[in-house]
């Protein structure tokens, strides 16, 4: 929702800047309408094109890593909780106390990935305590035979990982692009739009266009917002493995 607001935030800034250039440019003493000062206004903003292109490029580069990262570490998250649950199996029918919480926490977490849900992934209060109940059956339990401690060991271990990969995942999830990076991008972009209508003609093909432009570059900014905060809005992480690993969890 904060990406939508400031996605419609920046098409009206830009598109304000170039309809308020156009419309107050002929009100604009004559020594400040000439060829000459309509030249360095320009290589002004050609200065600023170039700038904003390289920290567009930036922004994608660093919202691409974000959104493969917590790809990569969402598919090891859900593998290391179907190994947890076979590591529990395999111990023996003592560990359902443990593997119960286990489900009820998957359940959860698949549920906070649905596009019904505003909030972000893991980090649930009820969902940590389901997590910490597994961890407090597991420490019960009295390994009858060194195969059985080995077995738990293997579990506990686990367990830690997948408590490690949760915060990690959770940290992940505010994004990593700097909100004065974006305020200072948006900043460019209206001095570059406000250069488009000076000296422009007046008419509605002239103003369509500054509209249409403004609406595309919003969006594009939108969308590279989005991506940085891959538990919600358009472009999302895929739900499959966690789903995959309840799925398994519930065999």
């Amino acid at each position: 929702m904060r990406e939508a607001l400031l996605g419609v935030a920046i098409f009206v800034c830009l598109a304000g800047a170039s309809l308020t250039s156009l419309l107050i440019h002929g009100r604009f003493p004559p020594h400040h309408r000439q060829d000459d000062t309509s030249a360095i206004v320009r290589l002004a903003a050609n200065l600023f094109v170039v700038m904003t292109s390289l920290v567009l490029g930036l922004m994608i580069n660093s919202a691409k890593n974000t959104f493969e990262a917590i790809d990569h570490n969402l598919h090891a998250y859900a593998t290391e909780l179907i190994l947890l649950d076979r590591s529990l199996r395999q111990y023996g029918p003592e560990t359902q106390a443990a593997r119960q919480p286990l489900i009820a926490y998957v359940q959860r977490v698949v549920d906070a990935t649905s596009p019904s849900q505003q909030s972000p992934i893991v980090a649930n209060r009820l969902s940590e305590l389901l997590l910490n109940n597994v961890g407090d059956q597991l420490s019960v339990l009295t390994p009858p035979d060194d195969r059985h401690a080995d077995m738990l060991r293997d579990a506990r271990q686990q367990l830690q990982k997948v408590i490690e990969l949760r915060w990690v995942l959770a940290e992940q999830s505010e994004g990593a692009i700097p909100g004065a990076l974006i305020a200072l991008l948006v900043a460019w972009l209206m001095l570059i739009f406000a250069s488009f209508g000076f000296r422009a003609p007046c008419n509605a093909t002239v103003v369509a266009t500054f509209v249409v432009s403004a609406a595309l570059v919003a969006a594009a900014l939108y969308l590279i917002m989005d991506m940085d905060i891959p538990f919600s809005g358009p472009i999302q992480i895929s739900p499959a493995p966690l789903e995959r690993a309840l799925a398994e969890l519930k065999q």
